[in-house]
Order: C-alpha cells, then structure tokens, then sequence
C-alpha cells in the first residue's frame, strides 16, 4: 500500500527491513527514489530529530560517485526519513549470500571503490561507523570493473550516528554490528575515521574467505578477539596484500592507512590478481561439537546465512539475522583480557573435518590407535635390539655366566 511521505514522496513498496527501519521504493519529484523510513521510537525522540536535522547539511552535501546520494531529510509527524538516490543492483551481503566468497581481483576492486566513497566522507568529516557488506550496494547498471566486479557504492552514512546517541548510549555502551568493530570502540574511545578502515579492511578479509577474521559465537567473544587476538594469514594470497589487510586490522588506530591510501594500494594489486581463482578454506569453528564420544555422527547442518538489507529494486524483502547495531556493555579491561591470547581463529584446509567433529574424532582415534601400535613396535623392537646388544651369541658367552652377563676384557 502506498503512503505518503511528507508533501514530496510517495512511498510504494517495501523492499526490506534492517534494525534501524524499512526501506521503500518510492517516488519523487525528479523521479524513483530509496526511502528509508527510521523506526517510530527514532523518529518520536525530539532530541534525536534535533541532531539528525543538524546532520542534515553534511549529509547532503556529501556528493561523490561511490556515495549513495543523500537527497532530503523529511520530518513529518511521526516520519523520519531519510530520501536517497535509487542504486538498481543489489548490495554485497546478497552477493556474498550467493557465492560465499569472491575472487580476488573483484573482492580488491569493490573495496577499492568504498575506500574511494570513505576517503570524500573522511574528508568531509564524517565517520560512517557501519561498514559492512549490508551497506554496500552494487549498481548492475554501471560498467564492468576488474574481475568482472561491479561499481560499488556505500550507504547508511548517518544512521549508525542517529542511532547512538548520548541519550540512548552512555560511556558504558556501545552500538554497532560485533564482527567488525574497531579494538577502539570496544574499549571505550570515540569513533574516527580509522574504525571505518578497520571495518573496511573486515570486509575485503570476509570478500576473500567466506568469513570474518573475529566473528562467531557469542558476541562478547567476538568482542575479545577484536582486541586480543591477531588475524592468521589466508593462505593463497600475495603477501603484499596480505601485508596491507594486516595494517589495515592493526590495533592500534594511528598504525591504519587512510582511506585514500588504501584505494590506492589496492588498485596497485590488481595486475596480479587478475585471473585468480576464489580461495579455497572452510571457516574455523568457534566451539567443539558438544556430543558424547558414542553418540552417531549426524549431518553437519548448513551454515546459517546472514541476511540483508536490500536498498534496491528487486532484492527480496527480509529482516537481517546478523547482529547489527545491538546495544552492548563495554566489556572491563580483565573481561577483554581474558580468555585466549595471540593468533585468531585459523581457517581449515578445504576438506578438513571440523574440529570436535564425529570425522574430526574418528580422524582422532585412528591416530591415536596408530600411534598405539607404532609405540608397541617400537618398544619390542627396542628390547630386541638390548638383549642383542648385551646378550651377544652363545657362542661368546663365557661358561658360568648368567644370560645377558657380560665377559671379563681380555688381559
């Protein structure tokens, strides 16, 4: 049903729903538009509308090609929205859903292009505070980049500052999206520019491997590995690209390129990404499997997708199942230090069982069995190769003389 949104939209479908509101396809007076209508209890906070209106000039203003163009604030009763260009394409996080990692050369190029649309907002001095593949759009209708990639876009820029405000969030909380949230932000500090790099340089990790370097489990474990642990190299990849993700993830914020310099570094590594198949790893578990030793070996289920929250024409509708924007205690200095230190999860070999798995145990016992019978083998053979060693021939044992005993030198 339609509806109206102040006196210049019209709002005509809903094309999908995130924590912070539903998007629309609607129309205005130049034509198609993306509505994002913020939820009721945003948009019924006088203190909050006051802050996003402020935000309203920056916003507007932030025009650059790989920026979804923000294009009016309308506050109308109860309505908060937020009026942005029409991207026809659909955004990463339906991609990465579809083909679970990408190659190389298209995963460099897409990053590449956000770190273009940072570096305009940096510069403006605005911080996104929400990157992440839901809020990257890909317009099918732009011309081919490297890899066979699609133009890429970033959106949301202002929602994830609306949302977390003094009045909704105190020093004690922080609001974002766990698995790429920068170590700063975790310990308390306010956000700058190099926490959209480290969330930027999550997502080219993620593009490459099929997931993120500290995600999974509970999120005040995600937390944790966020500030304690160091990323494990992705085997396949060349080490100067590696070498710029591992920057880029550094935990210390000053250590991070800016975002120019790293569209620039990035494209430097095209040529030799060209033509390189996606990498072959499975994600490492983040607990063993809890059945007893004897119990049957079921089927692994499917890993569970993570949804979207499509900005486009077409895409389907769906709430995100991804934990974004959840309100959640800063952890104390003896929480974040706890628990295992040094080097992160580290991705299996394609084809590897899952560790405490019924293959992983079974691989186990064998082993265990092998190493059993090894041992054994080794143990005889050792004896044999004693009594041999001191016991001698018959022949040369001297008369008297119980086995095994040793004859006197000869003067």
């Amino acid at each position: 049903m339609a509806r109206k949104i102040g006196s210049r939209y019209t709002a005509n479908q809903i094309l999908g729903r995130g924590s912070a509101g539903t998007v629309w396809l609607g129309e205005g007076p130049e034509g198609p538009v993306a509505i994002k209508l913020l939820r009721e209890d945003l948009a019924s906070d006088q203190e909050l509308v006051g802050r996003f209106v402020q935000e309203r000039t920056a916003l507007l203003s932030l025009d650059h090609p790989r920026v979804v163009g923000v294009r009016d604030l309308v506050v109308d009763g109860n309505d908060l929205a937020l009026v942005m260009d029409l991207v026809r394409g659909t955004d990463l996080r339906t991609r990465l859903d579809r083909e679970r990692r990408l190659a190389p050369e298209a995963a460099v190029a897409i990053v590449a292009d956000i770190a273009d649309g940072l570096a305009a907002a940096h510069a403006a001095g605005i911080v996104h505070r929400d990157v992440k593949p839901e809020n990257v759009l890909l317009d099918m209708q732009g011309p081919l980049g490297p890899g066979g990639s699609h133009p890429a876009l970033l959106t949301d820029f202002g929602v994830a500052k609306l949302i977390d405000s003094p009045r909704r969030t105190r020093a004690t909380k922080i609001i974002g999206t766990p698995d790429y949230l920068a170590p700063e932000l975790i310990e308390g500090l306010p956000p700058r520019a190099a926490v959209d790099i480290y969330a930027l340089a999550t997502v080219l990790y993620e593009l490459l491997a099929g997931f993120t370097p500290f995600g999974g489990g509970h999120p005040g474990a995600i937390l944790r590995r966020h500030v304690t642990e160091t990323v494990v190299p992705l085997p396949g990849i060349p080490d100067e690209l590696w070498q710029l993700l591992v920057q880029c993830l550094a935990k210390a914020p000053a250590s991070r390129l800016r975002a120019s310099e790293l569209a620039a570094r990035l494209r430097e590594q095209l040529p030799q990404l060209a033509g390189m198949a996606p990498l072959d790893v499975d994600e490492p578990d983040t607990e063993p499997d809890p059945e007893p030793e004897a119990a049957p070996a079921a089927p692994e289920a499917p890993a569970a997708r993570r949804g979207a929250v499509p900005l486009v024409p077409g895409a389907t509708p769906a709430d995100s199942n991804r934990d974004t924007h959840t309100s959640m205690r800063v952890p104390a200095p003896d929480e974040l230090a706890g628990g295992a230190r040094g080097t992160a999860r580290a991705p299996r070999a394609a084809g590897a069982p899952r560790p405490g798995s019924a293959r992983h145990r079974a691989s186990a016992r064998r082993r265990r069995i092998t190493l059993g019978v090894a041992g054994a083998v080794l143990v005889v053979a050792a004896g044999m190769g004693t009594w041999a060693a001191v016991g001698g021939d018959d022949a040369d044992a001297t008369p008297g003389k119980n086995p095994g005993q040793s004859a006197p030198a000869s003067p």
